[in-house]
């Protein structure tokens, strides 16, 4: 498959085991389809040199790296400290993935406002992007950012707040995710803010190799299944494809760290 569209992957863990058999092969295979760039995202601290290893050998592939709210068990302190020090080695694109996720009832919430609390200071301090992870915890994120008047933008990751929390998001400097939850039919609340957000705000996603596709068949998602969001979006709004495709990768160029 090779698209006359070029577009960009905000979101996908290409570091997971799932694709380090092949992973010379997905890369390779995202390039030539059309896919210019891919946000790799760290979730814990034993991650971040498998990152660092994949976007040193590919110059599609951007780092970030971050403490997952979902990792939490798996975090200590001093990685808090070890997160500081990686900002100084090599290029860094944004701090995440972070954020809350009280979907839970018993979600250690004052764990994870400490951990999310330290490192969008440090992002603060950097002058770095956040890649944020939420659920059922929007309001908390919104009132954790501005407390530090936090400046510098980012993506709220699987966007699945309420047309005003987007907004508010937006105010802040933020674009907002959707990937594969876009594709089924049932996903009323996500279809109709995909369509109705302005289309500066939108970013594509795969969040490979979760959140498939409703037409992903493969054992997981890959990359290549950002043409089928891309279709998706293209079929809910009413902008042309290529100036969709156009929007939505420019969209990451202006909020991420990348040269």
């Amino acid at each position: 498959m090779i698209s006359s569209h070029r577009l960009f992957d905000s979101h996908c863990h290409i570091d997971f085991p799932e694709f380090e058999s092949k992973l010379d092969t997905f890369l390779a295979k995202a390039e030539s389809a059309g896919i210019e760039g891919i946000l790799i995202p760290g979730v814990k601290r034993e991650g971040w040199r498998r990152i660092r290893q994949i976007t040193a050998r590919s110059a599609i592939c951007h780092t970030a790296l971050g403490l997952h709210p979902m990792f939490l068990e798996e975090h200590e302190e001093k990685h808090l400290h070890d997160l500081e020090m990686a900002l100084s080695v090599g290029p860094i694109s944004a701090i995440g993935e972070i954020g809350l996720d009280f979907y839970e009832a018993d979600s250690n919430r004052s764990e994870q406002l400490k951990y999310f609390r330290a490192q969008i200071a440090l992002a603060k301090d950097a002058k770095l992007p956040l890649v944020l992870h939420v659920r059922k915890a929007h309001d908390e994120v919104l009132s954790e950012l501005r407390k530090i008047n936090f400046a510098e933008g980012g993506i709220v990751h699987a966007y699945s707040g309420s047309e005003n929390q987007a907004e508010r998001y937006i105010d802040l400097g933020f674009k907002l995710g959707f990937g594969g939850a876009m594709t089924f039919t049932r996903a009323l609340k996500i279809r109709r803010l995909a369509a109705s957000l302005p289309l500066e705000s939108i970013v594509l996603e795969t969040d490979a190799p979760d959140m498939p596709p409703a037409t992903c068949k493969a054992p997981f998602n890959t990359p290549l299944h950002l043409f089928d969001n891309f279709t998706c979006l293209v079929e809910l709004r009413e902008e042309s494809a290529s100036e969709i495709a156009k929007q939505t990768t420019e969209n990451v160029y202006s909020v991420l760290n990348i040269d």
